[in-house]
């Protein structure tokens, strides 16, 4: 099997150097090209056609939402590419931009997570393969947000419910979220059934659009999708 080609961009010299000595240690990934700002990473894409993309949310020129900007440009100019935003913010509204044209091949990880090798590895496969990760500490915090709120639908998910849900948050299709549970994949149909239900959401089976669904009501943002 080839290895997945990967393009990191980070503007911080040790970060990026630790990143690439992280990723140069793992032999299902090929790093292609490297970038300090978002004009290197358009054109080393451009020149190298990677599988993913690894790069900060903020590098130069602003130092703002370059990494946004990427994810979307992507979006319409290699769909079939994954791209992976490193960030150090546990803001739905970051998590939340990277997946505003659809959650497939995005992922989220935080910062203080990618020496994780398991966990970016994790983030950079689900990607690859057209599905999405996000952070399981933006998720935690998202439905801790929402648990503290009184009238919250989220208190009247049983416990159960609420393990269900934040796999789905996470990215797991039904058999994902059954293998994290130990469950059948029936049970994890059913519970997923009553959750979109008294979350007032669509019952659609394809992940990323569950995902984003899930993401924005925790977010406390209105669907139109």
């Amino acid at each position: 099997m080839d290895p997945i080609r990967i393009a990191v961009a980070e503007d911080n010299l040790l970060v990026r150097e630790g990143l690439l000595a992280l990723l140069g240690s793992l032999s299902s990934v090929e790093v292609v090209a490297s970038a300090t700002d978002l004009p290197e990473l358009l054109a080393a894409v451009d020149e190298h056609r990677p599988d993913v993309v690894l790069t900060d949310i903020r590098m130069p020129p602003s130092h703002t939402d370059e990494g946004v900007q990427a994810a979307t440009t992507f979006r319409s100019t290699v769909p079939d590419m994954g791209v992976v935003v490193v960030s150090q913010f546990a803001e739905p509204a970051y998590a939340l931009a990277v997946l505003d044209e659809g959650s497939r091949g995005r992922g989220y990880v935080l910062k203080d997570r990618i020496d994780d090798l398991g966990h970016l590895q994790r983030a950079i496969e689900s990607v690859h393969a057209g599905g999405s990760f996000i952070d399981e500490d933006v998720v935690d915090a998202l439905i801790n947000a929402r648990t503290r709120t009184t009238d919250s639908v989220i208190s009247q998910l049983t416990p159960r419910e609420l393990e269900v849900l934040t796999e789905i948050a996470r990215g797991r299709n039904n058999a994902g979220v059954a293998a994290a549970l130990h469950v059948s994949e029936h049970a994890v149909e059913k519970h997923t059934n009553a959750i979109f239900s008294k979350l007032g959401l669509s019952g659609d089976e394809h992940v990323n659009r569950r995902v984003k669904a899930v993401l924005l009501y925790l977010a406390g943002v209105e669907s139109d999708r």
